[in-house]
């Protein structure tokens, strides 16, 4: 596979924040070009916001870029919230902003926390979807909430003493519950603690856990990013609650919902590597979807930003419309 790189750093020709109820309020932006076809880019976490690197998996040339924040996350205030926070919410976000912009239909990249979204979008709405660009997936299982609090400990066991270090050992010991449940719990009474150092060194300690493991080699890079106050409260707080009382339900309700997006363009890209949501959910996905084009990097982990799932979804987003493409899914024309 040829490797390619990030397109050159872009701003926003528009951005504002769009009030979707009587709590949240969310920051969106558009980059490129406005009379091309339109790209919705979506974030992981749940939690984790957008960043500016987000903007440059896409040739500015060829998609008019949207990218967002999803509720309580980044720049969408307010921080952290976690009222009338849940899928079905985050899902009909996503329908106003479409509505908002006058956009017909849109093309959608997701990845990680994002995969999960785009799936849900797209069998709520799949006459507004063009096609589907998936990184590391992750369907919102008790198998992948329980790997994550406690089964990354056989591969990343550093890690994972240092995330389960700061809970005294009788809090992840609680009868009724299971090892991953009582730390989670432990977790949830700190992020939502009054204190905020309380809350601010439980949101660090959950945020580095989940950077460390994100990527096959150490990256100093991307631990500043999660240790910084703001992503890491956002994150902490949003997958904490979702973990908790966001589970599907059934637990493979986005697998059976596969019949309804069937027909949409795909591709699923995965590290062979990755510790945060392991291939054999892709593998699953891609099982039930053998339609869908299916791209393993064996070289790679969980983030986006590892060389080879870089280059793997750029040429999957340089794939979908032709260089000579004109034409905008905006209201009226598509």
């Amino acid at each position: 596979m040829k490797s390619v790189d990030l397109y050159p750093p872009i701003e926003p020709y528009r951005s504002g924040y769009l009030s979707v109820d009587r709590i949240h309020t969310l920051y969106w932006e558009e980059c490129g070009s406005p009379n091309r076809v339109p790209i919705v880019f979506l974030h992981g976490g749940p939690g984790a916001g957008a960043s500016p690197t987000h903007r440059r998996f896409f040739d500015p040339s060829r998609f008019r870029i949207v990218v967002f924040d999803q509720r309580g996350s980044g720049r969408s205030t307010p921080l952290g919230e976690i009222r009338d926070n849940d899928l079905p919410h985050l899902v009909a976000d996503l329908e106003a902003l479409r509505l908002h912009l006058g956009i017909e239909r849109w093309h959608v990249f997701g990845g990680s926390w994002g995969s999960t979204l785009a799936l849900a979008y797209a069998q709520a709405h799949p006459d507004r979807v063009l096609s589907l660009t998936l990184r590391g997936i992750f369907l919102m299982t008790a198998s992948e909430i329980d790997w994550f609090l406690h089964g990354l400990r056989v591969l990343a066991p550093t890690a994972h003493a240092n995330f389960v270090g700061l809970i005294p050992e009788e809090e992840r010991a609680a009868r009724g519950s299971g090892p991953g449940q009582a730390l989670l719990e432990a977790y949830w009474r700190r992020l939502d603690s009054d204190d905020d150092h309380v809350r601010l060194e439980a949101a660090r300690s959950w945020s580095l856990y989940e950077g460390a493991c994100s990527t096959l080699l150490p990256n100093a890079e991307l631990m500043s990013t999660f240790g910084e106050a703001r992503h890491a409260v956002g994150l902490a707080r949003i997958e904490a609650h979702y973990f908790r009382s966001g589970r599907m339900e059934p637990d493979d309700a986005l697998l059976r919902g596969i019949e309804h997006i069937r027909h949409i363009p795909t591709t699923i890209v995965q590290g062979r590597y990755d510790l945060v949501c392991p291939i054999v959910t892709a593998d699953a996905l891609h099982r039930a979807w053998p339609e869908a084009k299916y791209v393993v990097v064996h070289d790679a982990g969980h983030s986006a930003m590892e060389p080879g799932l870089r280059s793997a979804l750029i040429q999957a987003t340089d794939a979908l419309v032709r260089p000579t493409e004109l034409r905008s899914a905006v209201m009226g024309s598509a």
